[in-house]
């Protein structure tokens, strides 16, 4: 994970910057709901110029942020580095 991608969890969460977010992290702890999952979602894909395929929506991709980070670098043209 990046630090853009951790910057970028903690805005769409509204998390503290004192809040340590690791790979596996729970989302809902959080403070991860419905609503605030298509934000994310939404957030994600603008940010990474990416869509994440019907498949990857779903509560295990969206239960840590490292699961989500390989679901977002998953669909990264090859070799390129995240943003």
């Amino acid at each position: 994970m990046d630090s853009a991608f951790i910057d970028l969890l903690r805005r769409q969460l509204r998390v503290e910057t004192t809040t340590e977010i690791t790979a596996d992290t729970s989302l809902r702890d959080l403070g991860m709901d419905s609503m605030r999952s298509i934000e994310l979602l939404f957030g994600v894909e603008e940010a990474y110029d990416i869509t994440l395929p019907d498949s990857d929506l779903n509560e295990t991709t969206f239960a840590t942020p490292g699961n989500l980070w390989r679901a977002v670098t998953a669909q990264l043209p090859q070799g390129s580095v995240a943003p």
